[in-house]
């Protein structure tokens, strides 16, 4: 069968794939260790506020309402003024129902957003995507219509105590051009953990404004929601801003329900994408949100109930990996959100790449990091020492993944 230009892109086996198809065969897997994917962790306390609220939404037939009719296509009318609600109240922003669109989870609304701004532009020039840090998001890395839609830059790495190490953003490096049609980075991001500082945004923002292009913020594990964020900082919008939401990481991922809140310009757009790619947004994930905002509970969940749970987790996960791997050549990137770890073997003899595979065939799950450095103008050896391992399995689960990666790692060295 002859597909056409589009359909051989995007008919490509590629690393986001592969992520989707490990997390889906890890859960039919008896006794495999899922320390790959991005799925939220099962929160007792979360799983039952779920199960009263659907319970709930039953009988006063919000739910049912929910499931048999359309939203238009910006998404559920309600939730939308309750969020601006919420957002003008508690950080007093100047938004509207009409700077906010919601699409079918968040890659939808990336894949929307990448394809509105860059690849082929209407007089025929091209324009691409900076990433200012690498490594990102592997999700965004085949998002284009057109290949090569992006560039991104090495970070400056700073060694901490306690085999820690940071990235930051370097702006020596960075050029912005006429080739540039957006800015964007995650905040926290996946995989690292990074959180960039409220002077690096800053500086990204005056980049942006400085070249007439928006500045795009994934804030898919960020504040006000879902909070998986460990520093203190404040979240960050202007008219110049694009920031990217999920109801994903409060444990909705199923529900697919992402949120843009954007210039009215852009989020008309992606209302007119969505009628014509989807019809509509989906109801359910907006629905519960929407019944959380009301009870008062979307901000105390984040703030008491995620946000505590995920810090421990993180913390008892670098115990365990600096207790059993040892060698100094060993670090982990400053856990300050999301619900990854960044592993760094410098000097290993093999690629993460491989090491993915001998540890897959031992029922260990994890991500290569070769795969998150999207728009690299060449190869970098870091690159190919670098992990992302998820924190969210049960502490016996994540104990014994640990262990194996430890055996794994230690005889790669003696290699």
């Amino acid at each position: 069968m002859q597909f056409s230009t589009f359909g051989e892109k995007f008919n490509r086996y590629s690393g986001i794939t592969q992520l989707m198809d490990d997390l889906n065969d890890g859960l039919r897997t008896p006794g495999a260790i899922m320390l790959g994917g991005g799925n939220p962790a099962a929160i007792p306390e979360m799983l039952d506020y779920f199960k009263q609220t659907s319970e709930d939404m039953l009988k006063d037939g919000s739910l049912i309402s929910a499931m048999t009719n359309y939203d238009g296509p910006q998404g559920k009318d309600q939730f939308i003024q309750q969020l601006v609600t919420l957002i003008k109240d508690t950080y007093g922003w100047d938004i509207s129902a009409k700077n906010i669109s919601l699409t079918n989870g968040s890659q939808s609304g990336f894949f929307y957003l990448f394809n509105l701004l860059a690849g082929k532009q209407p007089d025929g020039t091209q324009k691409k995507i900076l990433l200012p840090l690498a490594p990102e998001y592997l999700g965004y890395g085949d998002a284009g219509i057109d290949d090569d839609i992006f560039i991104s830059y090495h970070p400056e790495i700073e060694l901490l105590d306690d085999g820690l190490f940071k990235y930051h953003v370097d702006f020596d490096q960075l050029q912005v051009d006429d080739s540039i049609a957006a800015i964007c980075t995650s905040r926290p991001t996946n995989p690292t953990g990074n959180v960039l500082t409220e002077e690096e945004i800053l500086k990204l923002d005056e980049l942006a404004r400085t070249n007439n292009i928006p500045l795009i913020i994934d804030n898919a594990y960020g504040l006000p929601f879902p909070n998986i964020i460990f520093e203190d900082v404040e979240p960050f919008w202007n008219d110049n801003t694009i920031l990217c939401m999920s109801l994903s990481k409060l444990g909705l991922p199923g529900v697919r329900c992402g949120i843009v809140i954007a210039s009215e310009a852009i989020t008309q757009a992606l209302a007119n994408m969505n009628g014509i790619i989807s019809l509509a947004p989906g109801s359910i994930g907006p629905a519960i949100a929407q019944h959380m905002i009301e009870q008062g509970d979307l901000l105390r969940l984040s703030q008491d109930v995620i946000k505590p749970f995920y810090r421990e987790k993180s913390q008892q996960a670098v115990a365990m990996l600096q207790e059993a791997i040892t060698d100094p050549r060993f670090r982990i990137h400053k856990p300050e959100g999301a619900i990854f770890l960044w592993l760094w073997f410098d000097e290993l003899p093999i690629t993460t790449m491989e090491l993915y595979k001998r540890l897959k065939a031992r029922g260990v799950l994890i991500v290569p990091g070769e795969y998150f450095f999207i728009g690299q103008k060449e190869e970098w050896e870091h690159a190919h020492q670098c992990l992302r391992m998820n924190y969210v399995q049960d502490n016996e689960a994540m104990q014994k993944g640990i262990n194996i990666i430890a055996e794994e790692v230690a005889k790669a060295y003696a290699e």
